[in-house]
C-alpha cells in the first residue's frame, strides 16, 4: 500500500465548516484514493475539486522546500481540528497520516505564482534519485533504485493547473496524506 497525497478545492464557506465541524470533512472525504477520484461524496463531482501527487508529495515537498517556496504544496500550512481515533466515525482512517491541513485562498494564489515561475526543470535542477535516497524521500526504495525524477515533474506540473484554477476562483485547498 502507499502514502498517496490529495488535495480538494473548497470555497471559503466550506472552508470555515471544515474548520468547524471535523467530522463533515471525514464524512466528505472518507478514504479518498487515487483509484475513486470520481466522486467526493456529500455531493461533491468531479475531477475539477480534487488532484492527486500520488506517491510523488514528499519529493515535491523536498524540492519545493529545497528552492524556497512560500507555502507548503505538499503538506498543507494550518492543521485542521482533527476527531481523532477515539471515537472517531469511519472517516478517522481517511487521516492515519495526520489531519487533514489547508491553504488559505491567499496561499494558494502565493504558491499558484511560486509555481507558475518554477517550471519542471529549475525544480529537479542539480537533483538526482541518489539525493533523495541520502534525505529519506519518500518512497527511499525507488529513489535507492535509480527511479527517474520524470514522474515528480509530471505531478507538479498537473498541481500547477490545480491550484491557478483555485487560485483564480478565490479557493483554499484541503491536503491530506492517505
Amino acid at each position: 500500500m502507499s502514502i498517496l497525497g490529495s488535495y480538494v478545492r473548497l470555497a471559503v464557506d466550506e472552508l470555515e465548516r471544515a474548520r468547524r465541524d471535523p467530522a463533515w470533512v471525514e464524512a466528505c472525504l472518507g478514504a479518498r484514493s487515487e483509484e475513486t477520484h470520481g466522486a467526493l461524496g456529500a455531493g461533491w463531482t468531479g475531477g475539477e475539486r480534487w488532484c492527486s501527487t500520488g506517491t510523488a508529495w514528499d519529493a515535491l515537498g523536498f524540492l519545493t522546500r529545497r528552492l524556497g517556496f512560500p507555502v507548503d504544496i505538499a503538506h498543507g500550512e494550518e492543521a485542521l481540528p482533527w476527531s481523532g481515533s477515539e471515537g472517531a466515525g469511519a472517516g478517522a482512517a481517511a487521516w492515519s497520516y495526520g489531519p487533514p491541513r489547508c491553504l488559505t485562498p491567499g496561499q494558494v494564489r502565493t504558491a499558484a505564482a511560486a509555481m507558475a515561475a518554477t517550471g519542471g526543470e529549475r525544480l529537479v535542477g542539480g537533483v538526482g534519485p541518489a539525493d533523495l535516497a541520502r534525505a529519506d524521500v519518500y518512497p527511499v526504495h525507488a529513489w535507492e533504485g535509480g527511479a527517474s525524477l520524470e514522474g515528480v515533474v509530471a505531478r507538479y506540473e498537473e498541481l500547477l493547473p490545480f491550484f491557478r484554477a483555485a487560485a483564480a476562483d478565490g479557493d483554499a485547498l484541503l491536503v491530506w496524506l492517505s
